[in-house]
């Protein structure tokens, strides 16, 4: 499929899960994970799991390990992932929607095709990370540009390229 025609059903779905999120919100304090095969989460280690499709909703995961994760086409919609470990996740194809990536370590992340529009990316390690076809905002490319640095080590990509950093 075509990075526009991915682009287009990533925007309905993101849209389509923002309308949809009051009626099925559950409260940050409860730790729940929805997910196609309804995982709930009891634990923040989440290290080398396969997350593929999973939908992570208004809660806190603070200090959560996500290292090695394989979380291709997975959602995050307003999750708190201050002091987490994404450390050579794959997120391709995934939704961060109002996700906050505060001191977050990404470093070898692939972000490739990801939405992760009115996410907070503060103080992040983002060496050797991949943003290929990222959909960003404007400020946090910018933001993002100003530290990215290192090459891909599963990709091969340049972060600073895959960021765009000198269009």
């Amino acid at each position: 499929m075509k990075f526009w025609q991915r682009f287009a059903i990533s925007i309905f779905v993101l849209i389509s899960f923002t309308v949809a999120l009051p009626s099925i919100a559950q409260a940050a304090s409860s730790a729940a994970i929805r997910a196609y095969d309804d995982v709930v989460v009891n634990s923040k280690d989440f290290s080398n799991q396969d997350l593929r499709s999973a939908e992570f909703a208004e809660v806190k995961l603070k200090e959560a390990d996500f290292s090695n994760a394989e979380m291709q086409g997975a959602v995050f919609n307003n999750v708190d992932l201050t002091n987490a470990n994404w450390e050579n996740a794959d997120f391709s194809d995934g939704i961060a929607y109002l996700a906050q990536f505060i001191n977050t370590n990404l470093r070898n992340a692939i972000f490739t095709e990801t939405m992760l529009l009115r996410s907070t990316f503060k103080n992040v390690d983002i060496t050797g990370a991949d943003f290929s076809f990222a959909v960003l905002d404007g400020v946090q490319r910018k933001n993002l540009c100003a530290v990215a640095t290192g090459t891909n080590p599963v990709t091969g990509m340049d972060t600073r390229e895959s960021l765009e950093c000198n269009s």
